[in-house]
């Protein structure tokens, strides 16, 4: 088993070894110094055409224990190797009683702890924590609104009210959700997923068969029959690795956040890919937009029209059937029914 392991990791090794090396992004700079606000993919960026590759541009430094792990202040700088493949080298800014001393003679204070992000954390956090999607049926078997205090039927931020089908003791969190459309696959009509509306959120005040709850936040009016879900524990954002999936990857985006039609980067869409397909958090796909058929003015017949690049998204949160992607680059607007694919 041992050797058979060891030829496993050395194929492994001597297949990164036969990859092509990334290609360096036209009038790319020789150095960088990271900033507040940077992430990982946003810095590769400025370095490589595909900045999903990030990984393949880190050199190996003594002084940093964790590639992923780079924080304001470190100094990288690109160098080539003697194989021909670029590397960024982090010279890492000394960091002396919870002040970081940068490279150059200038002195800020930074916290220690909070190294660059992947992605926009800003962009993806209300998808990591509420689940959006759901399972056909999961909030049907959830707890539910009766209704306001003083029959009061819509409700705020700081409204209590009656809930059924709450498990739990005083103090726990709930998030509150509205059910939304059912996502079917566009090519099978399969259903995926349903969407979920989030509302706000309650703490329980007293349990029972009528329980009651007060609002804490509040994103839209809540009503008797929207429904309530346990709120998970509070988790640290994940470290995400940009790569492609191990497996051929074909299928399309089926809706983007607040229903809207075609979005940008940094925007969240859902694709109907999913864990079952082989997709997880870190997998990159291309984007194709789909212009549809047209119809030959000479043989009057319709006939399909290529596809064109027009982005590149990182899955974030993948489920069964569906997974979140964002929209980490775009050259044109990206539109609901666009192809997403493995990247060549």
């Amino acid at each position: 088993m041992r050797r058979i392991a060891c030829l496993i990791a050395a194929l492994g090794a001597a297949a990164a070894l036969a990859a092509p090396p990334p290609e360096l992004k036209p009038g790319h700079p020789q150095r960088y110094t990271v900033q507040k606000g940077d992430t990982l993919w946003g810095i590769a960026a400025r370095f490589l055409k595909d900045p999903w590759r990030w990984k393949d541009l880190w050199k190996a430094n003594p002084a940093i224990r964790d590639p992923n792990l780079i924080y304001p202040g470190d100094v990288l700088v690109l160098e080539v190797g003697a194989d021909g493949r670029p590397r960024l080298k982090a010279l890492r800014a000394e960091r002396l009683q919870g002040r970081v001393v940068k490279l150059s003679p200038a002195i800020r204070e930074l916290p220690l702890k909070r190294p660059i992000p992947t992605l926009p954390a800003a962009a993806i956090e209300p998808f990591l924590s509420r689940p959006l999607v759901v399972e056909p049926g999961d909030l049907a078997d959830s707890g539910y609104v009766t209704g306001g205090m003083e029959d009061r039927i819509l409700l705020g931020k700081y409204s209590r009210f009656y809930a059924r089908g709450v498990q739990g003791a005083p103090g726990d969190r709930f998030h509150l959700f509205r059910t939304g459309e059912v996502l079917r696959d566009p090519d099978s009509g399969e259903p995926l997923g349903q969407q979920a509306l989030y509302l706000g959120s309650a703490r329980l005040e007293r349990p029972g068969d009528l329980a009651v709850l007060e609002i804490t936040s509040a994103s839209g009016e809540i009503e008797p029959g929207d429904r309530l879900l346990p709120a998970p524990p509070a988790a640290p954002p994940p470290v995400y690795e940009p790569r492609p999936p191990e497996t051929e990857i074909r299928g399309r985006i089926l809706a983007a956040l607040g229903g809207v039609v075609e979005v940008g980067s940094h925007q969240v869409v859902v694709i109907n890919r999913g864990r079952r397909e082989g997709l997880a958090p870190g997998h990159v796909l291309r984007i194709l937009n789909d212009p549809g058929p047209a119809r030959d003015p000479v043989t009057r017949k319709s006939h399909p029209r290529p596809l064109d690049p027009s982005g590149v998204l990182m899955v974030f949160r993948a489920f069964e059937k569906l997974s979140y992607g964002l929209v980490m680059e775009s050259t044109r607007a990206v539109h609901v029914g666009d192809v997403v694919a493995t990247p060549e």
